[in-house]
């Protein structure tokens, strides 16, 4: 089969799973239906290690709802129905080997502006003797989240398990933020500056504790020519799957800045329910 060109999902998420990856390939894709060779598996005396709860991807373009697209990307529905389904119906990223890696993007644009959102799915297999898929999925994990500079994988570095991300239950506006239901607790909140995530603290790039075995949130206020985007970015572990989700709003009006309690709600609760479909394995 002629393969195919990868076109990543985030740069920073393709820049560090690709490191991760690299050398640890016995020869690229497989074609074996989510069957993969374990080190210490063949012509070895090494038992190999436990390989991972996934064996398969979901397909991505349709594992989002339609009605989770439709509060994503709000407007998406009033051009005609033909449009409305190019937009709902996204794109499908390009990958070497589905077994192992997928995703999907959407976009719509607007007067006032552009929304983008996309979703990435990691299949992790280890190659390495005794370190199970799960465990080299959360290496691949704290790689991610250091190099966001999330606080709690920059002090403690590698977790030993969920219990290592700190709870955002201690602050209301955390959770909230979690259910997509911030309302007008944040009305107040002053506009971030130009280049750094959330001006409020609480919604500042932290650790999650609600979604998959770990977690995290990133948010970037970035200048833009004709005005100012706002990329938020939700990365978690469930067992051997790294599942990244960029969501990115673009505004041509300056003195409207694209909220984070609105794009970092949105996208936690679509990280909520991707986790709970178990990746249709």
């Amino acid at each position: 089969m002629q393969r195919r060109a990868y076109a990543p999902a985030a740069a920073l998420v393709a820049a560090v799973l690709s490191a991760g990856l690299a050398g640890c390939s016995t020869g690229g894709g497989n074609s074996g239906g989510g069957i993969d060779a374990k080190a210490g598996q063949a012509g070895s005396s090494v038992p190999g290690a436990q390989p991972g709860k996934y064996r398969s991807l979901p397909e991505p373009c349709h594992y989002v709802h339609r009605d989770t697209l439709r509060r994503m990307l709000p407007g998406a529905d009033d051009g005609d129905e033909q449009e409305a389904e190019k937009i709902y119906g996204g794109q499908a990223a390009i990958t070497y080997d589905t077994d192992r890696r997928v995703g999907c993007r959407w976009k719509l644009e607007t007067p006032n502006g552009t929304r983008h959102l996309s979703v990435d799915f990691e299949r992790v297999v280890s190659y390495q003797t005794g370190v199970s898929d799960d465990e080299r999925a959360e290496q691949l994990y704290q790689r991610l989240a250091m190099a966001a500079h999330i606080p709690a994988a920059a002090s403690s570095g590698p977790s030993s398990g969920p219990s290592a991300s700190p709870s955002t239950s201690a602050s209301p506006t955390a959770a909230a933020a979690a259910k997509g239901d911030l309302g007008p607790q944040l009305a107040d909140a002053s506009p971030a500056p130009t280049g750094s995530a959330s001006a409020d603290p609480r919604l500042a790039p932290r650790a999650l504790d609600d979604i998959g075995d770990d977690a995290f949130v990133d948010d970037k206020l970035v200048p833009a020519g004709g005005g100012e985007h706002r990329d938020v970015t939700v990365v978690f572990r469930s067992a051997n799957v790294l599942v990244t989700i960029t969501y990115d709003q673009w505004s041509t009006d300056k003195q409207h800045i694209p909220a984070s309690q609105d794009l970092q709600g949105k996208a936690h609760s679509l990280a909520r329910e991707l986790d709970a479909g178990h990746f249709g394995n």
